[in-house]
C-alpha cells in the first residue's frame, strides 16, 4: 500500500463523534455498544482511537432496514 492509498484510506475513517452524528445517535451510545457487543457494529482501533468506516456505517444501517412493524 502506497503513502498516498493510506491517506485516501483515512479519509473516509470516521471517529467516534463524527460517526454517531452520522447514525444520529450519542457518541457515548457507540462506545457502550463496542464494549457490550450489542450491536455488531465494525470499528477499527488506530493506537487508542476508534475509526469507523462509512461503508460500515451504510452496511449496518442496511442490514437493520424494516419493510414492517415486526423486530424479528
Amino acid at each position: 500500500m502506497t503513502i498516498q492509498e493510506i491517506i485516501e484510506s483515512s479519509r473516509r475513517l470516521l471517529d467516534e463523534k463524527a460517526a454517531a452524528e452520522y447514525l444520529s445517535i450519542a457518541p457515548g451510545t457507540l462506545s457502550v455498544w463496542r464494549s457490550t457487543g450489542r450491536h455488531t457494529l465494525p470499528f477499527i482501533k488506530v493506537g487508542r482511537n476508534v475509526r469507523y468506516r462509512v461503508s460500515d456505517l451504510d452496511a449496518w444501517l442496511s442490514k437493520r432496514t424494516r419493510e414492517t412493524g415486526a423486530t424479528a
